[in-house]
């Protein structure tokens, strides 16, 4: 089963896709910032799809979903997963964010543990000190191999203009969505320990989240875990299936 379809929700016409079985246990995947879900996931849902009703919403501005003049937030994109989540009837789930979507996994964690089993947070920081200095600095990104190369940013500018309703706005929006996560302040220690969900941290061994963020988060999240991976940058963490297959596989249920 894969198909796509819209939402109304909280004002934004929400696209998403479901994939895997209509009956199986629930997996909502959020992708990372001016990614499409096909772009994001494309390379897992061939393995985690089936058995699994898997379902992959299309941020606000992100691929099919129109931008709005609503502020870009995080715990607004959080509220729009759950409307959904209400939308289609599913009161609890396995919930997979990468970057971007990571942080809006977290959120809607920690805002509402009570509809969320397992929890899986690629290339997430907590804090924006998690980042290491190149990323946070523009100034200090040129030749940065932490960076997504030109052929990351034309292929991210490519989807998006593949499926947008409005592909003028590419630049517009990757600058608002931009700004938006250098003003977010994450979340205070105290509120990562109050997380009770089995969670899975994942980040590249050249990521944009300093490893020694990643293993605060592993000690601040009482049921957590932690998988680095090789050789891989941020861009490069969910493209490689032949690592992230056993693990994410070994870590989120199927029935």
């Amino acid at each position: 089963m894969t198909t796509g379809s819209y939402a109304q929700v909280n004002g934004l016409d929400l696209y998403y896709e479901e994939h895997g079985s209509a009956t199986g246990r629930p997996l909502v995947a959020l992708h990372g910032g001016l990614l499409t879900a096909d772009l994001c996931f494309g390379a897992l849902l061939p393995v985690l799809a089936p058995g699994r009703r898997m379902i992959v919403p299309e941020l606000q501005g992100h691929g099919h979903t129109r931008d709005t003049d609503r502020p870009f937030r995080v715990d607004l994109l959080a509220e729009d997963v759950l409307a959904l989540m209400d939308r289609l009837g599913i009161a609890r789930t396995d919930l997979l964010g990468f970057s971007l979507g990571g942080y809006a996994a977290l959120q809607l964690a920690l805002d509402h543990p009570e509809r969320v089993d397992h929890l899986v947070l690629a290339s997430t920081n907590y804090r924006p000190e998690g980042y290491h200095e190149e990323i946070r600095q523009p100034r200090l990104q040129h030749g940065s191999n932490r960076m997504p190369t030109p052929d990351d940013f034309a292929e991210m500018r490519a989807a998006y203009l593949a499926v947008s309703p409005e592909p003028d706005h590419f630049d517009a929006f990757a600058a608002k969505a931009s700004d938006a996560v250098a003003a977010f302040e994450g979340w205070p220690t105290e509120r990562l320990r109050t997380l009770r969900t089995p969670t899975l941290l994942v980040v590249g061994d050249h990521d944009f989240v300093r490893l020694d963020h990643a293993v605060e988060m592993y000690d601040l999240i009482p049921d957590a875990r932690l998988a680095v991976l090789p050789r891989t940058t941020h861009m490069d963490v969910m493209r490689r299936t032949t690592l992230l297959t056993p693990l994410l596989q070994g870590f989120l249920p199927t029935g």
